[in-house]
């Protein structure tokens, strides 16, 4: 899948994420499955984006040979692809997707809630990129 294509995916999960901020609540959450099933998706989607968004800038403008997600991610701060000062934010969800991938009976309703209230992250992972594409 392209760039464009993938980044215009995130902003599809996006905009279901903040529609399950607004209608959903916590208690929703942990009363219905179905709610933290959608959740855990729409966050792991989304995060599993930047990853391979990351890669594919990192391998395709030459800029080293990262060894895991998150060297993909520093790399991009390193070059300016990125604001630094948002690296360890994008790192963080590197470190719920590998949660939710295999932690997944483990994860607290109300940490996965919360995150709900860093989807600017997302947005300015989108901005960075494309301007810088």
């Amino acid at each position: 899948m392209e760039l464009l294509q993938k980044l215009k995916l995130l902003e599809e999960n996006i905009s279901i994420l903040e529609n399950i901020k607004e209608h959903v609540k916590l208690e929703d959450i942990t009363a219905n499955k179905r709610y933290e099933w959608e959740l855990r998706y729409g966050l792991f989607e989304s995060i599993q984006i930047i990853i391979d968004v990351s890669c594919k800038v990192t391998s395709y403008y030459n800029l080293g040979n990262p060894k895991n997600y998150r060297e993909c991610i520093e790399l991009l701060g390193k070059f300016n692809y990125i604001n630094a000062s948002h690296i360890k934010k994008y790192i963080s969800m590197i470190g719920l997707r590998n949660l939710l991938i295999h932690e997944y009976a483990t994860i607290d309703s109300e940490k996965l809630y919360d995150f709900l209230n860093s989807i600017d992250d997302f947005k300015n992972f989108i901005e960075e990129i494309r301007s810088n594409i």
